[in-house]
């Protein structure tokens, strides 16, 4: 549940306020008369496990390594000159660590097979005795007695790649205490030839390898401690490479990581600040080995290990960093701009020192693997795209305006979400344009005339001019207003329509349900047991009204193709017999007679969605009295299933529906008019849904 600081929040709309790829929400009060705006974000990183490793850990790697499809693990253990193997179990927990020997002081680790055997390997930086070690794997969990090849002075961290286009892995290592790294050509047997060294700045930390110029060729790039600067060294394709390019960045660089974070097809970099700064630099590539100047985004305290991928599933690069002196890891989400959100934190166990990234628990969604130096551990992080929204802003309607419906909508096609409500006791309708930010412009009001009375509203194109209107209902004055909108987003009054009847028009929805290209209008009365069609003539106007019988009391009403033959057909939410009625179209403005369906108590409110991903319409109903949803899952020929009821909140007024967590199932979102909150239901993809 999630508060919207009032006793009386009636209506919602949906929809990506701010261009972050997530849906956030809009919530109407007619108490408080305010439009309450819930961006929508993720929860991040969560449920962290912790397994034992051996004395000071440094760096930690994944893959398979007993051919089990399941993702295992491999840590460096600095004190005892060893790796701990932790082999995952199909839960997404592992075993216990099986050690192995290697060289002195093990630092970097990463896999690969070197003798192409397609078992994965393990490659290791021996900081204390100046080599790599190669142990190489059985399939089973288990690795031969390490091999070492020497490198230069106190080996940091390592990656491999095809450096000479033999198609057989290379190492290249930065070795720290002589400024230079070494390259190891393989030679597909789990043996090397002898080092080649090549030049980089003062202390260089950490290296990954990638084609930075667009050439074909695997080139190298190391964060140089105490220079201020990264290194490119450009590669000739034959194991050799070109003296280094400096990029300098705006710190102390000790690890970094590749991506492309602005979507331009070139690759770029993040770096970690190793000191009091906490900060990570971006720079973004040119495409010929240099990159631009640093872009600083803040971390946790002294970030000490980077990595990068999708997080969130919004197909943009992310980063997550870990904080070795604060205990935390930092998520900095993407916009695929170059920039990225604040950071979120999580913590970890004591003294994080490296991390790597895979889907342990099998979720689909990525998780991250931190060493823990100081406590001697790893710690598995989920991660939870369940979703949640927060109360960022509070637009004023005006004094005493009772807002009593919402839209959202691009009402000035500018690509621009905005609102549109209706303002109850001030008689007048208010557009309120986005900046595309989640910031907005301020209202501009439409008089719907004295004492009116707005209630709902319906927006579509009805004079065919590609441009947006509006039509409103009045209880007081129990008419029609139509506003017809032009290419600023202002609007003018069309016509206004008498109702020709003793009843008080409740609900308006549009649709063209005859398919001539401009919407036609249902509206439905209070206290009746039918709806009226009214068809659009030429330049605006309604004419020829058409009445269909309903249940009693019609509520509520969406349009849709709820039997699949491409033809808009309608739903009616019937308050008073608990029934909704289905009318399929006939494509000519017409309908068939209704079907009824029974629900729960008091339907308020109606939304449709594919609820269990069968590509067949569904819908869910709000139960007015009773804390309940409904749900009636279609079988596609305009018929549904038998009711299954979901308790959500109290006295629930509105209904919408969307992706709230970005994982490609619909969830649903009500109103609770007496608790002062909202609630989610996030939705399993199978028709059933997570409290």
């Amino acid at each position: 549940m999630y508060s919207t600081g009032s006793s009386s929040s009636i209506a919602a709309a949906v929809g990506d306020f701010n261009n972050d790829r997530r849906l956030d929400m809009a919530v109407v009060s007619n108490d408080t008369n305010i439009i309450a705006i819930l961006y929508g974000y993720d929860k991040g990183f969560s449920s962290k496990s912790t397994y034992s490793t051996g004395r000071f850990p440094q760096s930690v790697a994944v893959g398979d390594f007993n051919n089990d499809t399941r993702l295992d693990v491999v840590v460096t253990n600095y004190y005892d000159n060893t790796v701990s193997v932790l082999l995952a179990y199909a839960d997404g927990s592992f075993q216990n660590q099986m050690t192995f020997s290697t060289g002195a002081n093990p630092y970097g680790v990463t896999v690969g097979d070197f003798n192409n055997d397609i078992i994965l390997d393990i490659v290791v930086t021996n900081h204390g005795d100046h080599t790599v070690s190669i142990l190489l794997g059985y399939g089973n969990g288990s690795f031969e007695n390490h091999r070492t090849f020497a490198t230069g002075i106190s080996p940091q961290s390592v990656a491999v790649d095809d450096f000479n286009n033999d198609t057989i892995l290379d190492v290249v290592v930065t070795n720290y205490g002589e400024h230079t790294v070494s390259v190891l050509l393989g030679y597909g047997n789990g043996s090397f030839n002898n080092k080649l060294k090549f030049s980089t700045g003062f202390f260089p930390q950490s290296v990954a390898v990638a084609d930075f110029n667009n050439d074909t060729r695997v080139d190298i790039v190391v964060a140089n401690y105490r220079n201020y600067f990264v290194s490119v060294l450009l590669g000739y394709g034959n194991g050799s490479f070109q003296k280094q390019i400096v990029s300098f960045t705006q710190s102390q660089p000790y690890a970094l990581a590749i991506g492309d974070f602005n979507n331009d097809a070139l690759l770029d970099i993040v770096v970690t600040n190793f000191d009091d700064m906490n900060t990570v630099n971006i720079l973004l590539g040119y495409g010929n080995g240099s990159f631009e100047d640093p872009m600083t985004f803040p971390t946790g305290s002294f970030p000490y290990a980077v990595i990068v991928d999708d997080f969130n599933n919004d197909t943009q690069v992310d980063i997550v960093v870990v904080n070795n002196h604060d205990d935390t890891v930092s998520l900095l989400l993407g916009y695929g701009n170059g920039s990225f959100e604040n950071q979120m934190t999580f913590s970890t166990n004591s003294g994080p020192s490296s991390l790597a990234v895979g889907d342990f628990n099998y979720d689909t969604k990525l998780d991250i693997i931190v060493t823990n130096s100081v406590s001697n551990e790893v710690c598995i992080l989920l991660y939870d795209n369940s979703g949640a929204v927060k109360k960022e802003i509070a637009l004023a309607s005006g004094g005493g305006s009772r807002l009593s419906s919402v839209a959202v909508v691009d009402i000035n096609n500018d690509d621009l979400l905005d609102i549109v409500v209706a303002n109850y006791a001030t008689d007048n309708v208010g557009v309120i344009l986005g900046y595309g930010n989640g910031t907005f412009k301020s209202q501009m009001m439409y008089t719907v005339g004295l004492n009116s009375h707005p209630k709902s509203m319906a927006i579509a194109d009805f004079n065919n001019d590609t441009q947006l209107d509006i039509v409103v209902t009045n209880l007081n004055t129990k008419n029609v207003e139509l506003f017809l909108g032009n290419d600023n987003g202002m609007f003018s009054l069309q016509k206004s329509y008498e109702i020709h009847s003793n009843f008080t028009p409740f609900v308006v929805v549009a649709g063209d349900f005859d398919n001539n290209g401009r919407s036609e209008i249902v509206v439905a009365y209070d206290n009746t047991e039918n709806v009226d069609i009214f068809v659009t003539y030429d330049i605006g106007f309604f004419t020829n009204t058409t009445t269909y019988p309903t249940g009693s009391q019609p509520q509520s009403i969406v349009v849709d193709d709820f039997n699949n033959d491409t033809i808009l057909d309608i739903i009616v939410c019937n308050n008073n017999d608990n029934t909704i009625s289905i009318l399929l179209g006939y494509g000519n403005g017409s309908f068939k007679d209704q079907m009824m369906f029974s629900k729960g108590f008091y339907p308020q409110s109606v939304a449709v969605g594919d609820f269990n991903n069968d590509t067949n319409l569904d819908l869910v109903v709000i139960n007015g009295f009773n804390g309940s949803v409904s749900l009636l899952l279609g079988y596609g020929n305009g018929l549904f299933d038998n009711q299954i009821i979901f308790f959500i909140g109290s006295y629930s007024q509105s209904v919408a529906v969307g992706d709230f967590n970005k994982d490609t199932r619909v969830d649903i979102v009500v109103t609770n008019r007496n608790e002062n909150n909202i609630g989610i239901l996030l939705g399993y993809g199978n028709g059933s849904f997570k409290d």
